[in-house]
């Protein structure tokens, strides 16, 4: 999606979006990352396509609408950094992608991968039919033996009521190898605001690795243990940590770390991302 935030007296555009922010904090960790989606056919989506390769992403399975453009949303934050959104998404063109011309082909292609990771979010905006479809994605790259990283990222605004998110998020999680619930979307999601509840409900559909975090507190790990992270004084824009997080420990999983340095990884990055404005900060030279 674009991404509107203040900048002194005026706005300034960049990008974002909860699954893209992990792919891009992979890629540039050195990580071979396509991303599959759907943008517009004007300028800006161009534009967004342009940017993403340049961050080393694949982009030959973003796939072209040729009526509708990409998502936008403005973000605010607090004196603490702490954010809110407004968005403009309901016509976006990655609502529709499973049903555009390319699109089988982008799916032969993605089930080849070592580890794909979606979200609530991405279950959120699709049409049943394109649900079935991502969890037939999902469904495929485990049967080959790779992983499946899901991220309960919950927006109420997007669903129609809890019923129907968590009924969702239970059939993704029985899919997912891999589960990074964050305990306050779990709270509003269900009123369970245990740690180990959260993990013991996903765990339980079949999901064995199940980090869950915590905010501030860090995460706790599979075996119960809580990593916590260093001490971030006076955070500039918290949107985007949790992502990074998936991104920082996903990245060391697949370099072979155990879940402990995994982790520390992720609550590096995010530190370092809420140090910094916009979902996906600049790298520094």
């Amino acid at each position: 999606m674009l991404e509107l935030s203040r900048s002194g007296a005026g706005c300034q555009l960049a990008y974002g979006g909860d699954t893209l922010n992990t792919a891009v904090h992979m890629a540039r960790a050195g990580h071979d990352v396509a991303y599959l989606t759907a943008l517009g056919s004007d300028p800006l989506s161009a534009d967004l396509k342009e940017r993403w390769a340049g961050e080393g992403l694949d982009t030959s399975l973003v796939l072209d609408h040729p009526t509708r453009s990409t998502g936008l949303y403005a973000i605010s934050t607090d004196a603490t950094g702490e954010r809110s959104f407004s968005y403009w998404r309901d016509t976006s063109a990655a609502r529709e992608m499973f049903a555009l011309p390319g699109s089988a082909e982008a799916l032969e292609l993605a089930t080849q991968a070592d580890l794909i990771a979606f979200s609530l979010i991405t279950l959120a905006i699709l049409p049943p039919e394109g649900r079935k479809t991502m969890f037939a994605l999902a469904g495929a790259v485990r049967l080959r033996g790779g992983q499946v990283a899901f991220d309960g990222n919950y927006r109420q605004r997007l669903w129609n009521d809890t019923a129907e998110a968590c009924k969702v998020r239970d059939e993704a999680i029985a899919l997912a190898t891999i589960g990074l619930p964050t305990l306050e979307d779990e709270t509003a999601l269900s009123g369970e605001d245990r740690a180990s509840a959260v993990a013991s409900h996903w765990q339980g559909l079949g999901c064995a690795e199940t980090v869950v975090k915590l905010g501030a507190e860090g995460c706790r790990l599979p075996d119960g243990s809580v990593i916590a992270p260093e001490v971030v004084l006076a955070p500039v824009d918290t949107s985007g940590a949790g992502d990074a997080f998936n991104a920082g420990y996903l990245a060391a999983r697949l370099d072979g770390a155990d879940h402990s340095k995994a982790a520390c990884a992720g609550h590096k990055l995010a530190g370092w991302t809420i140090m910094r404005s916009g979902a996906i900060p600049a790298q520094e030279p």
